[in-house]
């Protein structure tokens, strides 16, 4: 255990309190103390336990313990995902999804075939791919004479993570990972079906985004309570949907094709839109000469952060890093391995020691990522100086907010503390591990727990708040208060979230240069939900400009904007149900929602 900086109690018996969790300081401890204490909870007995308090204005170790330490960092890894891609790629980089052809156009028959050809867009949903449609039917084409080819050439044809669970194959949060992928709602998850079921006799069960890619088998009888399960069996294009229904509700589950479900989308979307084609749908590789018809851009990386930090979603950083290896090795298929070597180079740039680390995936699945809470501080402290932070640091959850677009997966915990609202930091949890690194006040931190028994992210966020409860005086010094009101000094403004300017609008899959200049800035409120609310479909009626701010104060959607897709009263559960013994504390021991 070291210490930097003197702690001191400004008033006795201060009282941390996490809802549910009552434990009074004893008078006159000191932070370092309450701290030890905290770590000295028999729920840890035999675990390990990495953390590192670190001053931002200096640097100094203000509490630490095993900091060098290699962990599991379960999703805090997305915060080297995100760094990364926000190096490598820059917030202004776009994924695109292209339509082209071969052959002629003529009197509104294309003579030759039709090529969707996809960058790895996470937001490609329903709406977009309906949009890309009637994109090409305002071309004037109305009858294709040839094929509709899927184009998943821009990454490798690796679907999945090579030591991901293989039991957990049927989950969203494992969903395979293509260059031409789809959303199956406005949170991006990618590569899923929403499963919906309503009560009946017997219930009605149904897919969302409809698509004949996969067969339905609803096994589902009335009942008194839910008690849903979805499974799909290991490369089986068949879901079957058994249990008890008594309300409406939503399950996810993954696609063992994202490309031919795309496409499949895709060609039913031409149908409506009255674009008939004549050819069967296959799978090829777009000719250099093929032309283009339209294409569709995706928000920029800006507002793809908050889903990657505050809804903690996996196949949103799987995707990033494979669009990372494609901008390193140009003309080469993205992949794992050209991905993580190039977010390993650019978190050197930031200072990570690479060697301290490994890198297994982006999403923190993988339990082959290991990383030191050392190079976690390191990272938050280097992050401040970038040009990007303040894109970065709205987009992480923020403590006890219980909106899910700002709160994220901190929305129901430290609330009623001094560390909601300001508390900011990324959560990460799997089976015996819990993570919590991020901002407050003037100290970055990093706890990570592995080897628990049960979940203790209670106890981390009793951390946070003791954290919150400190504050640095003009001597240098931090002192420790009982409560906000104690705090003789405001907090620092928060960085302001902003819109991208027209300086923003770089090239679809143009990659920002490392270290350069960003593009103008202009800051659009305070609240960082527009980033998620404003990245998606306004046709769809989400909110954006002046409408944001009452928006996103709403609490009445159960998962913001996803109850645009759902009837009143429709009750939506996330994510699938889980297959019994699985750990964690999660149904999903690997749950997105972390």
């Amino acid at each position: 255990m070291r210490l930097a900086r003197a702690f001191a109690v400004a008033a006795l018996g201060a009282t941390l309190l996490v809802p549910g969790v009552a434990r009074a300081a004893p008078a006159g401890i000191g932070l370092t103390a309450e701290l030890d204490r905290v770590l000295a909870d028999p729920r840890l007995a035999g675990a390990t336990v990495a953390v590192d308090v670190r001053d931002e204005a200096t640097g100094a170790t203000v509490y630490a313990r095993n900091p060098g330490l290699r962990v599991l960092p379960a999703s805090n890894q997305k915060l080297l995902t995100g760094a990364a891609a926000l190096d490598v790629l820059g917030p202004a980089y776009r994924f695109r999804t292209t339509v082209r052809h071969t052959g002629t156009v003529g009197a509104g028959v294309l003579r030759g075939d039709l090529y969707l050809h996809g960058q790895g867009d996470p937001a490609m949903t329903y709406a977009r791919y309906d949009a890309l449609a009637a994109a090409v039917a305002r071309t004037g084409v109305t009858r294709v004479t040839g094929r509709l080819v899927a184009d998943d050439s821009w990454f490798d044809r690796v679907p999945l993570g090579l030591d991901w669970s293989w039991q957990d194959e049927p989950y969203a949060d494992t969903a395979p990972v293509s260059a031409l992928t789809f959303a199956a709602n406005d949170r991006y998850d990618t590569a899923a079906v929403e499963v919906r079921y309503r009560p009946g006799s017997p219930p009605a069960v149904t897919l969302f985004p409809p698509t004949s890619t996969v067969r339905l088998v609803n096994r589902t009888v009335s009942g008194t309570a839910d008690a849903v399960t979805v499974t799909r069996g290991h490369g089986s294009r068949t879901v079957v949907v058994t249990g008890t229904v008594a309300s409406a509700g939503t399950e996810l589950v993954s696609v063992l094709d994202p490309a031919s479900t795309a496409a499949d989308l895709f060609r039913v979307a031409l149908r409506r839109h009255g674009v008939t084609l004549s050819g069967r749908t296959a799978k090829g590789l777009t000719p250099p000469a093929a032309r283009t018809l339209t294409a569709q851009s995706s928000p920029p990386l800006s507002r793809l952060l908050p889903p990657l930090l505050k809804l903690s979603n996996n196949g949103l950083a799987e995707l990033l890093v494979k669009a990372m290896g494609r901008v390193a090795a140009p003309g080469v298929p993205g992949s794992w391995p050209t991905g993580l070597a190039a977010a390993s180079a650019a978190l050197a740039t930031l200072g990570v020691d690479t060697a301290a680390i490994t890198m297994g995936d982006g999403s923190g699945l993988s339990r082959r990522n290991w990383v030191t809470t050392r190079q976690l501080t390191t990272l938050l402290a280097a992050a401040r100086k970038r040009p990007w932070f303040r894109d970065w640091y709205p987009a992480l959850p923020v403590a006890g907010d219980p909106d899910p677009l700002v709160g994220g997966t901190l929305r129901d915990r430290m609330r009623g503390t001094a560390a909601a609202g300001n508390v900011r930091a990324k959560t990460g949890t799997l089976a015996g591990v819990n993570a919590l690194s991020g901002y407050v006040g003037g100290v970055v931190f990093s706890v990570i727990a592995n080897n628990t028994r049960a979940g203790v992210s209670d106890l981390l966020d009793r951390i946070a708040i003791a954290l919150a409860l400190a504050q640095r005086t003009e001597t240098g010094r931090y002192q420790h208060y009982r409560s906000e009101r104690d705090l003789p000094n405001a907090r620092p403004a928060l960085p302001q979230p902003r819109d991208p300017g027209p300086a923003d609008a770089a090239a679809p899959g143009t990659p920002h240069r490392a270290g350069g200049a960003d593009p103008a800035r202009r800051a659009t409120g305070t609240d960082p939900a527009h980033l998620v609310r404003g990245s998606l479909e306004p046709a769809r009626g989400l909110h954006t400009g002046a409408d944001r701010r009452a928006a996103e104060r709403r609490r009445d959607p159960p998962d913001g904007a996803d109850a645009l897709h759902h009837p009143p009263g429709h009750r939506r559960r996330l994510p699938v149900a889980a297959a019994p013994g699985r750990a964690g504390d999660h149904p999903q021991h690997h749950g997105r929602l972390r």
